[in-house]
């Protein structure tokens, strides 16, 4: 059935992309999945990648796969980045601003896959709402000004985009006030864990929209987007399921083999998000898009489109952001 699924998604390939020399690009977790290949992409076009992940053995092994299979006129280098702690995030979007003076665009990728049990930071956050949201909200804000920089400059095209999920819409929160209201449990196994998941990845699509609206207000000519990449076979969900036992991880793989698709196939929305000249040429359409594959603008849930929930994420994230002293 995978081989159906990808007769109906959109084909694109370098010679779809616009020419990125001059330009520099983040990806967080681009050492593995789709975020692998979209610094494949995006550095053949001739960008410079920063590929921002944990270890620097991760990165010098991506690298050194990422070099032989290819990187034309771009190059690709280590950003240290620990989504685990925002701390962290907002100490490796500093690093970046002494590194650099220009950044066209962010790829905020990396994510916790989904946990069967409820666990929280030393902060009292949930934790993948940590790692898949509120970390990636403070090196976004942090390299905001930077942004708003680069796009005032001629021939400028800065996006900013959110790789989010399906998933989002399997979550129904009433409030995002507080983080009291980041911290739903919903128990143990399979489910629950795609849930806490699910909550992160709503998170995600409510920042691109939110933060368009900001962007909006202050005459900034950048694009947000929120990228589904739609069903992926990354590493991660072959470690999800490698934990189930015997039987459920048996009908998983068989499921995932009939409807999901390669790390390379799903990288081609986050590619066209990234760097298609369409984006550029429907801007007031592409702005705080909801993206599925590949390069469809469709709805995403009802949650997601709800102003006082958006409200209610950013004020308890800038809260978390004061709090900690990040900005």
């Amino acid at each position: 059935m995978s081989f159906f699924i990808n007769l109906l998604r959109r084909k694109i390939s370098e010679d779809d992309l616009v020419d990125l020399h001059g330009k520099v690009a983040i990806i967080t977790g681009g050492n593995s999945g789709i975020g692998f290949t979209t610094i494949q992409f995006l550095a053949r076009k001739g960008a410079r990648v920063y590929m921002a992940c944990r270890r620097e053995e991760a990165y010098k092994e991506a690298s050194k796969r990422l070099e032989e299979a290819g990187l034309g006129d771009g190059s690709v280098h280590w950003l240290h980045l620990d989504l685990s702690d925002p701390r962290l995030a907002s100490k490796a979007a500093k690093e970046f601003l002494q590194k650099e003076d220009r950044l066209d665009i962010l790829i905020n990728n990396a994510a916790r896959g989904s946990q069967g049990t409820f666990s929280k930071t030393k902060d009292g956050i949930q934790e993948a709402m940590v790692t898949n949201y509120l970390s990636h909200f403070v090196l976004a804000e942090t390299l905001l000004p930077l942004m708003i920089q680069t796009s005032k400059q001629e021939g400028s095209d800065v996006r900013i985009l959110e790789v989010t999920s399906t998933a989002h819409s399997g979550v129904s929160p009433a409030s995002f006030k507080g983080k009291e209201n980041w911290n739903v449990d919903y128990g143990t196994g399979i489910f629950a864990g795609l849930k806490f998941y699910a909550l992160s990845k709503l998170a995600n699509v409510i920042h691109m929209k939110h933060l368009q609206e900001r962007l909006d207000a202050q005459n900034a000519d950048i694009i947000c987007i929120a990228v589904d990449p739609g069903a992926i076979a990354t590493e991660n969900v072959a470690r999800w399921i490698d934990s189930m036992s015997y039987f459920p991880a048996l009908i998983t793989w068989i499921l995932v083999s009939l409807v999901f698709v390669s790390p390379r196939e799903g990288a081609m929305n986050s590619a066209y998000a990234a760097a298609s000249p369409e984006v550029k040429a429907r801007g007031d359409a592409f702005k705080g898009a909801h993206l599925t594959p590949v390069g469809r603008i469709t709805t995403p849930s009802r949650y997601a489109q709800d102003d006082r929930l958006a409200k209610e994420l950013y004020e308890t994230s800038m809260e978390i952001v004061e709090e900690l002293n990040l900005l």
